[in-house]
């Protein structure tokens, strides 16, 4: 099961970085348009909708990864019984939220298509395509903290230690 989860995380991640070099292309596109004086219809509203994919589909590798902002002034003054009483708490709430922003992006795609709700750009593009990448990720991400508060409750759970201290210069 755990390999199976960790290739979830990774496929959405992969499919983040495809989004993003699919936006690059877009932008490098719009840019040659300028420039030789050609327009591609919509290409704007595709880019936008390209970097929120890549942004949403990467949530639940980047929250694996221990790599979401977490504020721990709280909870690196707390031990033992309270200290993972808070993480507890934070990962509860934390998967409850994902479920609910699941839920609805679910349900904002499905009757997007159920309407046939189109956008209102030249290339009436139908909205639940772009939103399609929404719900998965918010799907992906409910998964993850799920599984980070499974591990918890298991006390399996690896503490986040972010790099970014190591990063900063």
């Amino acid at each position: 099961m755990r390999r199976l989860l960790d290739q979830l995380y990774d496929s959405t991640a992969f499919l983040a970085a495809l989004c993003m070099v699919a936006l690059l292309a877009a932008v490098l596109l719009s840019i040659a348009g300028r420039q030789f004086n050609f327009h591609i219809s919509g290409i704007d509203a595709y880019a936008g909708y390209l970097m929120a994919g890549a942004g949403f589909l990467a949530l639940a590798h980047t929250l694996k990864r221990g790599e979401h902002i977490r504020v721990t002034l709280v909870v690196s003054s707390l031990r033992g019984p309270w200290r993972r009483a808070l993480e507890l708490f934070a990962l509860a709430l934390g998967a409850l939220l994902a479920l609910l922003f699941a839920w609805y992006s679910i349900r904002l795609s499905w009757q997007s298509h159920a309407f046939n709700d189109i956008s209102t750009g030249n290339d009436a593009t139908p909205l639940w395509l772009p939103q399609l990448c929404m719900a998965v990720g918010a799907a992906v991400l409910a998964v993850a903290c799920l599984d980070e508060l499974v591990l918890e409750l298991r006390g399996r759970r690896a503490p986040a230690q972010s790099g970014e201290a190591l990063r900063n210069e």
